[in-house]
């Protein structure tokens, strides 16, 4: 009678077994990556301290990223005026709407508005929101114009967790949306 008994047989199926109880558990430290929320819909509202007419403008894009171009209105600012910004932020792709702001609020420790003004526009940004760790947020800014000029002012929502510090800029972290206001100082 042959023997059935072999010594590589044993060792294959011992490590099948070792293979397959090892395979199924999951050792990634790794959490879980958070989905980002669709952004359609930016808007700017700025009040003048003092005297002076309110401004706002809104970015829209309903299919969100590519498909249809965005609607983008005009800033019309006044010049050397001071203006309290405040920024809200929704998905107009569902019904109902959701506004996204308190939950960016909420997550201020892994956020922050940036501003740009480009081509020339004469204005400053200062956020005036802290989060939790005491860094800016940016939902809402005192805008500052100078004289007469136009150009555009770029308002970036950053995703940064874990990355948030007082020198994180505007290159850390994943952009949710980008809007690009066109605006005329007058």
């Amino acid at each position: 009678m042959k023997n059935l008994f072999r010594p590589y047989l044993i060792a294959f199926m011992m490590g099948s077994l070792l293979f397959a109880s090892t395979s199924c558990e999951d050792d990634d430290p790794t959490p879980p990556v958070e989905e980002g929320e669709l952004i359609t819909t930016v808007t700017i509202n700025l009040v003048p301290e003092g005297k002076g007419q309110n401004v706002s403008a809104i970015f829209s894009d309903p299919d969100g990223p590519g498909g249809v171009d965005a609607t983008i209105q005009t800033l019309n600012l006044a010049p050397n005026t001071v203006y309290n910004a405040t920024l809200t932020f929704s998905d107009d792709s569902q019904t109902p709407s959701e506004d996204i702001t308190a939950e960016i609020e909420e997550e201020g420790d892994e956020h922050e508005v940036f501003y740009e003004a480009l081509g020339g526009l004469n204005v400053t940004v200062d956020k005036t929101d802290m989060d939790s760790n005491n860094l800016p947020i940016g939902l809402e800014a005192t805008i500052t114009t100078g004289a007469a000029s136009t150009g555009t002012l770029r308002v970036t929502l950053k995703h940064q967790p874990d990355l948030k510090t007082a020198n994180s800029g505007i290159s850390v972290g994943e952009t949710d949306v980008e809007a690009s206001f066109p605006a005329v100082i007058q």
